[in-house]
């Protein structure tokens, strides 16, 4: 059974790891295409899960530590964490007024080989992946210690696996639903709440509360 302490770290963890993930990008538009062509969907889906995974437990395990021991430090990642997720919710929220409309087109599906360069080349080619995996999430988790900050980790971890497994098993629905704009506006909308909400928990937390 799940400590009730470490439910609220892993629901935090979960919906952070969740909302920096979905948003229209390189990576997700080719994992979205290649569900699409039903072509090396498991493996390309576990690579990017498992990269994320391997970058999250980097940041939780070291720069996470490294900001906990700085009282300083800790205050500043607090207000800096904040200051990027409201800036993170406002560019969902504009999104969400200017939709853009996934481009999956049609073309050949590439080798495995291929497939498998194109997606590490989009994953740790990307500088956001490491703001958003080894940078925020590590920094963020430095709220917590021990099991929590574990657990905390562990949501972001969760949050990717069921991402790229659900974009890429469920590209032929999802595809129909997110030809319209409308779709990415809610979806955006969402994203802008969900990454507003854990800034003003921050802030709460560490200069209210």
């Amino acid at each position: 059974m799940i400590d009730s302490i470490l439910i609220a770290p892993t629901i935090e963890g979960f919906l952070l790891g969740g909302g920096l993930i979905i948003a229209i990008g390189a990576q997700n538009a080719f994992i979205l295409r290649q569900g699409l062509l039903r072509s090396h969907v498991f493996i390309l889906c576990l690579i990017c899960a498992m990269s994320d995974a391997l970058l999250i437990v980097i940041g939780v395990a070291g720069l996470g530590t490294l900001i906990e021991q700085n009282d300083f430090l800790l205050k500043f990642v607090a207000i800096a964490g904040s200051l990027f997720l409201f800036s993170y919710a406002l560019i969902a929220a504009r999104r969400a007024f200017r939709p853009n409309v996934m481009d999956v087109g049609s073309q050949k599906a590439p080798s495995l080989r291929a497939a498998i360069a194109t997606v590490l080349a989009f994953t740790f080619l990307n500088p956001h992946v490491y703001l958003d995996t080894v940078i925020l999430i590590g920094s963020l988790s430095a709220q917590y210690v021990g099991e929590q900050r574990f657990a905390f980790g562990t949501g972001a971890v969760i949050a990717s696996f069921v991402w790229f497994f659900m974009l890429g098993y469920g590209a032929r629905w999802l595809t129909p639903v997110f030809a319209s704009p409308l779709a990415w506006r809610v979806l955006d909308a969402l994203i802008a709440i969900v990454m507003a909400a854990l800034g003003l928990s921050l802030v709460w937390r560490f200069f209210i509360g």
